[in-house]
């Protein structure tokens, strides 16, 4: 099978993906074989490229963000036929006996695997993951409409959860990408007033037509103080500006799996009067569960830029730039 594969980390501009003619993998007891349509690109991707990510697994096929068909069930195997159409995200699989597992926080696995990071994930014609960490895709979705969803959309959504807003509160989005352009969707069918944040004139364009009531840099005080908010820049200075806009008691979630380094801070202008920081640590398999009905309700629309798989060098390079508006997506050559 084609897939594109990173031997060692490097800067995406040195195109360290390569397309390789590898073996497709075996499903095993309770894992089922996916013939991969589309996979989503992410900023996980990247960090993982460029190795602002310590690799567990070298070589690997990065790609969480997978949307494809059940090829073939491995033994014992029997949630999903084949033909089948099915997501894949992050979370891989889970020890389901510790601490965090029992109580539903399996999140925070202390033996949790990552698809596309400890196995090989969705850059590829096939791949393989246990019946139990797969979604069945809502058929309103296409491949391409669903991939942003299995990553974008259950990070952003998880993120809005623990911001802890409420309907009819502020909430502002700090950097508007793959993942903000989903969870605007959900907030406003929330009736939340949405401020977005971005140094991009098209993606605060975006964030307008998606319904932000104002827009603007992340420098810049927004017309009213924010009840909650989340960043998903992976910019550790955006955090100061985000808790000065911040209302007092009021929650910033941070979405990132990797932020550069968050400056110093003054209690009193920056933490005083309860304010809240949060980080967001992958997902649960409830948070996708949700995510992927209520997707279906509003329904969401993403806007999505497509890449042959054999590009996809050129579509982080995109990305890391910030020139990809909405999400982008890799179409995987069919055999």
């Amino acid at each position: 099978m084609l897939a594109m594969s990173l031997n060692e980390p490097d800067l995406i501009e040195n195109n360290p993906l390569k397309l390789v003619d590898i073996d497709a993998p075996k499903p095993g007891p309770h894992e089922i074989l996916v013939k991969v349509q589309v996979c989503g690109i992410c900023h996980t991707d990247l960090h993982t490229v460029e190795g602002e990510l310590d690799l567990p697994k070298k070589p690997v096929v990065p790609g969480h963000q997978v949307v494809g068909v059940v090829q073939k069930s491995g033994e014992g195997a029997s949630r999903f036929k084949k033909g089948n159409r099915v997501g894949m995200a992050w979370l891989y699989s889970t020890c389901g006996k510790c601490s965090y597992c029992q109580e539903d926080k399996e999140n925070l696995c202390e033996n949790a695997q990552f698809t596309g990071y400890h196995v090989d994930g969705g850059y590829a014609q096939y791949t393989v993951i246990h019946e139990d960490f797969a979604y069945p895709i809502p058929d309103r979705f296409s491949a391409e409409q669903a991939a942003p969803l299995l990553c974008a959309g259950i990070i952003g959504y998880r993120a809005l959860r623990l911001s802890e807003i409420k309907p009819g509160q502020n909430l502002g989005l700090y950097g508007f990408g793959a993942s903000a352009h989903v969870a605007i969707q959900v907030a406003v069918h929330w009736g939340c007033k949405v401020y977005v944040f971005s140094r991009s004139k098209e993606h605060q364009k975006l964030g307008e037509d998606l319904g932000a009531v104002w827009t603007g840099k992340s420098s810049q005080m927004p017309p009213e103080k924010l009840d909650s908010a989340v960043i998903f820049a992976p910019a550790g200075e955006i955090v100061l500006d985000a808790l000065k806009a911040l209302d007092k008691g009021g929650t910033l979630s941070l979405a990132g799996i990797y932020m550069t380094p968050i400056p110093q801070m003054d209690y009193a202008e920056h933490l005083y009067y309860e304010r809240t920081v949060r980080s967001v640590t992958a997902s649960t398999r409830k948070d996708g569960e949700e995510l992927l009905q209520i997707a279906a309700e509003i329904p969401i629309r993403t806007k999505t830029t497509s890449f042959p798989l054999k590009e996809t060098n050129e579509a982080l390079h995109l990305l890391k730039r910030g020139k990809i508006n909405g999400a982008g997506v890799l179409k995987i050559p069919q055999m």
